[in-house]
């Protein structure tokens, strides 16, 4: 397939905000896709190279993207960041600066999709000395040939910026209208996506357009999945009316999701973003070995810090550096070591458990993990109607250092990926959100040099960033000052410099990337602020590399918060 081919769908895309719109371009696009060798080009829908199960990114930055415009079409580099800060797209330059050129390169020639994925896919395989200039001779090749709109895409999908509104469950509903004629209900793709996390695989099943074909995926042991999500609820009571009588309830721990694949001897721990962190966690692969129970298995489980002189359970921020560290890791391991707590298994020996309800899933937990405190254990649990007795366990939950509890639904079959009515969280009133950083101010006086005032962003359904509020406490100004997060300004600024797309004064504009938890005071209705919404005192907790940009708290959420705050007020 020709990708301008492609390139035009994106602009159509691009152009028609409504979800049903773009449903309906994407599905007879999906009709026209015959050739086995263009199923691929799917990944590219989604600004990716790869299925979701695949970790590996193309690892482009806007600085070697800017080389490489600027290789391509003769245009300085001071021209081309001149325009960036201008228009804050990088695409939108690329299309303009090529708009500009006076001939085509005499060796360019018509892009296919097959030639933009195999020049792609060879970018996160590059290591070494020269992997800068390889890079930047792929990536200027591609350039070279292309027409201004697919410089505008393909710059786009270099450094993960499509901007075409585009998310899994728009595919989803596009593959059910144009395979099963217009088949409302997604349900068995959907199941398909949660099984597989392989677009293109669903594609494949679904284009014969027989549902058998679709049951036919399967969970594969190795392949990173998806992990259920909870809604919240501010009481015992509401937990009971959300899930139902009895339920189970169990300690919801401060710590990071880990999804275990064990098949034969190969162990793999996947973190709730799908990556893989199992050299990371080299004690915890050794638990795996000597007290799990079964040849071939996926388990959703918490990893906890705990303090190894005194046992105290430890919060998320103490052990977040583990997930990012790749070096030095045995003497890390010492320093923070954690405790596996699982409280769930989608797979055991051969068998697909998703669609078990949970009460028998966690009966199979029970049997197959042998209890190690302060290595792996089988996550707390009573199974009851009682709220008194739900009141008592969630009280000893927070006595033992934990962020609450988790109430579940005993009939519910696990749905990956998605937040669900049949799992919801409860925790201490200390209001909370996931958030990711879409802007900053830098400072003055002692602060100079630093961004000191972050905006933070909240999404809604359709993928899109809403400003929330201003940040600028939590945050230490030095490294030895007292303070119970370990994260200062300078710290923040660095980690965040790499991603400011447009500067204006001392205001800059971040593409979102790094999420952080905030505590805040309350919500207040607000229209200087996309979401209508603004976070009143909101403070840094803890950042989360954990957790993606598309996994941050939604416009939903924070209505249904004001709307709870709102009835606190009149009746409590």
């Amino acid at each position: 397939m020709k990708y301008l081919e492609l390139s035009k769908i994106y602009a159509d895309l691009e152009e028609n905000p409504s979800r049903l719109k773009k449903i309906e371009i994407l599905s007879e696009f999906l009709k026209k896709m015959k050739e086995e060798k263009d199923k691929e080009t799917i990944y590219l829908l989604k600004g990716k190279i790869f299925p979701d199960y695949d970790e590996r990114k193309i690892g482009i930055s806007d600085q070697l993207a800017i080389q490489a415009i600027s290789k391509s079409t003769g245009a300085n580099k001071e021209e081309i960041i001149k325009k960036w800060k201008e228009i804050g797209d990088l695409g939108k330059v690329a299309y303009e600066i090529s708009l500009k050129k006076k001939q085509v390169t005499l060796g360019s020639r018509s892009l296919t999709t097959q030639k933009v994925l195999e020049n792609l896919r060879k970018l996160p395989e590059l290591e070494g000395k020269g992997t800068v200039g390889k890079k930047l001779s792929l990536v200027t090749e591609l350039l070279t040939s292309a027409s201004p709109l697919e410089s505008l895409y393909l710059i786009r999908t270099l450094i993960g910026d499509l901007r075409i509104g585009v998310l899994e469950n728009t595919i989803r509903d596009a593959i059910s209208k144009a395979f099963f004629n217009g088949r409302e209900n997604s349900k068995e793709v959907q199941e398909a996506i949660d099984k597989s996390n392989d677009i293109v695989k669903v594609f494949n099943s679904a284009k014969k357009g027989k549902l058998k074909e679709l049951e036919k995926i399967s969970l594969e042991v190795g392949k990173p999945i998806k992990a259920m999500l909870a809604n919240k609820v501010a009481t015992i009571k509401e937990g009971f009316k959300a899930v139902g009588s009895p339920a189970a309830i169990e300690n919801k721990y401060d710590g990071f999701r880990l999804i275990i694949h064990k098949k034969d001897k190969e162990i793999k721990l996947f973190t709730r973003r799908l990556e893989e962190v199992s050299k990371q966690f080299p004690e915890v692969v050794d638990y795996i070995n000597k007290y799990v129970k079964g040849k071939e298995f996926i388990l959703d489980s918490e990893a906890v810090g705990f303090d190894s002189k005194t046992k105290e359970y430890q919060p998320f921020q103490n052990i977040s550096q583990r997930i990012r560290r790749k070096y030095d890791i045995e003497e890390l391991q010492k320093k923070l070591p954690v405790e596996i707590n699982v409280f769930d298994v989608l797979y055991h020996n051969g068998k697909s458990l998703m669609d078990e309800p949970f009460k028998k899933r966690s009966e199979i937990v029970s049997r197959i993990i042998i209890n190690k405190p302060y290595k792996i254990i089988r996550a707390k649990q009573i199974i009851t109607d009682n709220e008194k007795k739900a009141e008592e366990f969630y009280k000893k939950a927070l006595s033992d250092n934990q962020e609450g509890i988790m109430m579940k639904n005993l009939a519910a079959p696990y749905q990956p990926g998605r937040r669900v009515g049949n799992m919801i969280k409860i925790k201490p009133e200390e209001k909370d959100l996931d958030l990711v950083i879409t802007g900053a101010e830098y400072g003055a006086g002692k602060s100079s040099g630093w961004m000191s005032s972050f905006i933070l962003s909240c999404r809604d359904e359709k993928g899109n960033f809403l400003e929330i509020g201003k940040m600028g406490t939590g945050i230490k100004e030095k490294e030895n000052e007292k303070n119970e997060n370990n994260m200062t300004f300078a710290e923040l600024t660095k980690m965040l410099k790499p991603y400011v797309i447009k500067e204006s004064g001392k205001e800059v504009k971040i593409k979102p990337k790094i999420v952080i938890s905030v505590t805040y005071q309350e919500i207040q209705r607000s229209p200087n602020y996309k979401s209508g919404f603004a976070l009143r005192f909101p403070a840094f907790v803890a950042l989360r590399p954990d957790r993606k940009p598309n996994d941050i708290s939604t416009l939903k959420e924070v209505e249904e918060d004001y709307k709870k705050q709102k009835r606190n007020w009149q009746y409590g």
